[in-house]
């Protein structure tokens, strides 16, 4: 159950809160899951020989559940004029949602490439595939300058190594938003907190002139 000042769509909440012992339990074993996994997969990169260059992203495939991608989604405050891409896309839920009820565009990137079919299966069986795109690709490699809304679900030491590629390359004004993990000293414009787990939103400032 739910205690809040003000709620949004589904529940949402943006004040304070108490939650059900088994909604907690459930959010908590979630989180540690995706922790171990990234553990272990730490530990197998490492016992690889790699490049200087060469940096491993380790980021295990968890899905955001339904609610929490709603949040999302109305957190950034996704319309039909925009185009939401998902750095790390799994099944495709997230814009797959976005298409469904806003009427967006998505991009979905993912370097699994058995993910990526199963999102673009999930796309046709959605009814949605021609408003969305997927494409088998390291998030840092792949071009992201169309976004207007980006959606992540990724490792803290990610989302940091990423930051400044997303304040680089996006468009000012591009929304940025996070499932469970912030971006270290940039502070979120607004954060919610959805069966106990954090989302928060980010906007692109306007870019620096180069200095002469």
């Amino acid at each position: 159950m739910y205690r809040a000042a003000s709620h949004g769509r589904d529940g949402i909440l943006v004040a304070s809160h108490t939650l059900d012992s088994r909604m907690l339990l459930n959010s908590r074993m979630r989180f540690a899951v995706f922790v171990v996994a990234a553990g272990l997969l730490t530990c197998m990169a490492e016992g690889q020989s790699q490049s200087p260059e060469q940096i491993p992203i380790n980021t295990p495939y968890v899905a955001s559940q339904p609610r929490i991608v709603n949040a999302m989604l109305e957190l950034a405050k996704v319309t039909g004029s925009d185009t939401v891409y998902d750095l790390g896309c799994g099944d495709g839920r997230i814009v797959i949602a976005a298409a469904q009820q806003y009427g967006a565009r998505g991009v979905g990137i993912d370097i699994n490439p058995a993910r990526i079919e199963e999102a673009r299966a999930n796309a046709r069986d959605a009814g949605v595939n021609d408003r969305i795109t997927f494409e088998t690709n390291d998030l840092f490699d792949a071009d992201i300058h169309n976004a207007t809304v980006v959606a992540l679900y990724l490792l803290p030491d990610v989302d940091l190594r990423l930051r400044p590629r997303l304040l680089r390359e996006l468009k000012p004004g591009t929304r940025v938003v996070s499932h469970a993990f912030d971006m270290g000293d940039w502070k979120p414009d607004k954060e919610l907190i959805v069966e106990g787990e954090h989302v928060y939103l980010w906007t692109i400032p306007a870019h620096e002139e180069p200095r002469h």
